[in-house]
């Protein structure tokens, strides 16, 4: 029998499905970024981005579609992460837009919805190029549109949109030579392949793992809130899952359960025919897997560092206090939000007069919501934010578009020196129109350089590289590979040193020493004695140097 419409209770378990779905194969997708460097990527930032609507949506009890709609446009729009991550929430509020008004959802409906969405992501970025998840969109609206003139059946309508979506994915090599380059089809595309299949297994009524979701929604954050005053005596919250051999005799829960009352506490141990779900807290994860092989497989093994989290939460109580003082202070013309990471890169700014940093940048990205809550904490009438990072530009304009009681300037620094050029050119004494093209004229003058790591074997930008070489990368792509990070970053200046040049300035990571820097600083310096030479401590991760030339 055909099934022809889609009411709210069904599209909720479809769209929290496919959040799940995705957060499954954000590793996978992770894997697919064209660039080896090991930053927060493609498939961390789409399920952070999907899992805060997710969290809205899972919290609803009987949803109708318009509070449906709301809580997954809200919910992504303000957990968007990333570029790809405002993309997935730019297609999802376009979606929503179309069915809110729909008591149900029939192919028609979907149609529309698809193509409103397609429209809503494509006007949301400002140069849209194909390859990427948004020809996967453009192509699902189009075979939803052709699909729903020839059949009211959402049997027959779903997986036709589904398999088009695949075929137009595995075309985006064809579209972007950087990735038939790399071999891989594109990140951001197969994520949204990962959400419609998750959702269409729920459609289909087959059996959802939820857990992932559960855990976004803040259970083991409450846990650990709740010992807030007191010492953590088990620091790992630890999940794994059991595929058992044989028969898992009561003997054996018993057993295993007494094993783990001797190296922890909160222990859940479930058994259901061949599987077994264990949940334990304890200084020694380690030990709970191993008692955990002499049963069986393991699987979707997890440990969270709940000491971590308590800290993290103290922090976050930290810069809500900050920002509160912050509100108090009278009202000013102008502000600073800056995107930063690392304590040497974050007194830079400091010193430079932000009003307020928003830690992230490249090993994570902030969220919309990050934004939002950081244009808050600032009180002036104008507010510049520096994203300094190409991945962070959409969400700072997204928070800018959901402000509406102060002027939000984005200036579209994508690397840390662009930055700090920016703010060291405003004036004062200059209206902030005038602070605007000043900044922007300035940042075309800095050239980049990041020296990192590679997390993988792939072949970019017409060179070899294998997991563990240091890579060289400069705007526009990887410029260096080696084995040294000091000759790496010396081949890698080679090429963005002109006649022009007048200033290099080095900012070490957390992994070099001062005394290593300035050493190597003196030798670029006899390199290029015609440039001034600076070096600063920037104390970020992964990145052994960034560096500016001017």
């Amino acid at each position: 029998m055909a099934t022809k419409t889609i009411n709210a209770e069904l599209l909720a378990k479809m769209f929290l499905a496919g959040a799940a779905n995705l957060e499954a194969k954000k590793e996978f997708i992770n894997e697919l970024n064209v660039f080896p460097v090991p930053d927060g990527d493609t498939g961390t930032n789409m399920t952070l981005t999907i899992m805060s609507a997710a969290k809205e949506v899972s919290a609803m009890e009987r949803p109708d579609m318009e509070s449906l709609a709301k809580a997954i446009s809200s919910g992504s729009l303000r957990g968007a992460r990333g570029n790809s991550g405002v993309i997935l929430s730019q297609l999802l509020r376009g979606f929503t837009k179309t069915i809110r008004e729909e008591k149900e959802i029939d192919t028609i409906v979907l149609a529309q919805a698809c193509e409103r969405a397609r429209a809503t992501a494509y006007k949301a970025v400002m140069k849209p190029k194909e390859g990427t998840i948004l020809t996967v969109a453009k192509g699902i609206a189009q075979k939803a549109a052709e699909m729903a003139e020839v059949t009211d059946d959402l049997e027959e309508f779903l997986p036709a949109v589904l398999a088009y979506a695949k075929e137009v994915l595995d075309q985006t090599p064809e579209m972007l030579p950087v990735l038939k380059e790399a071999g891989v089809v594109d990140s951001g595309g197969q994520g949204l392949l990962e959400v419609l299949h998750g959702a269409y297994d729920a459609f289909l009524g087959k059996e959802i793992d939820y857990s992932a979701i559960e855990a976004s929604a803040g259970t083991k954050m409450t846990k650990a809130g709740a010992q807030a005053e007191a010492d953590i005596k088990f620091g790992y919250c630890t999940e794994f899952i059991i595929m058992t051999d044989k028969a898992f005799t009561e003997a054996d829960e018993m057993e295993f359960k007494s094993y783990l009352e001797s190296i922890g506490d909160s222990i859940v141990c479930v058994a259901d025919e061949d599987i077994v779900k264990i949940h334990v807290h304890t200084n020694h994860p380690g030990l709970a897997f191993e008692k955990g092989l002499t049963y069986g497989q393991l699987s979707r093994m997890k440990v969270d560092n709940m000491r971590e989290e308590h800290q993290e939460k103290l922090i976050r109580d930290a810069e809500k206090v900050a920002a509160e003082q912050a509100k108090k202070a009278p009202r000013k013309p102008v502000g600073f939000i800056a995107v930063s990471i690392g304590e040497g890169m974050n007194e830079i700014f400091r010193e430079l007069g932000v009003d307020y940093l928003i830690e992230g940048g490249q090993t994570m990205n902030p969220s919309t919501e990050d934004m939002l809550t950081a244009i808050d904490a600032v009180n002036a009438d104008h507010i510049f934010i520096l994203p300094n990072n190409k991945n962070i530009v959409l969400a700072a304009n997204q928070a800018k578009d959901l402000t509406k009681d102060k002027d939000i300037i984005v200036i579209p620094t994508k690397t840390v020196p662009q930055g700090i050029t920016a703010i060291i050119n405003y004036m004062p004494e200059e209206d902030v129109d005038t602070n605007m093209e000043t900044m922007l004229e300035e940042i075309k003058n800095v050239k980049t350089g990041q020296v990192t790591y590679a997390v993988r074997d792939t072949h970019i930008d017409d060179k070899e590289i294998h997991e563990g070489d240091i890579m060289g990368i400069g705007d526009a792509g990887i410029l260096s590979v080696g084995q040294s990070v000091e000759q790496t970053t010396k081949e890698m200046l080679s090429q963005l040193v002109d006649d022009d040049t007048e200033l290099i300035s080095l900012y070490y990571g957390q992994d070099v020493l001062e005394e290593d820097a300035e050493r190597f600083a003196g030798e670029i310096e006899e390199i290029y004695p015609d440039v001034d030479v600076d070096f600063h401590c920037g104390g970020q991760p992964i990145y052994y140097y960034v560096l500016s030339v001017e």
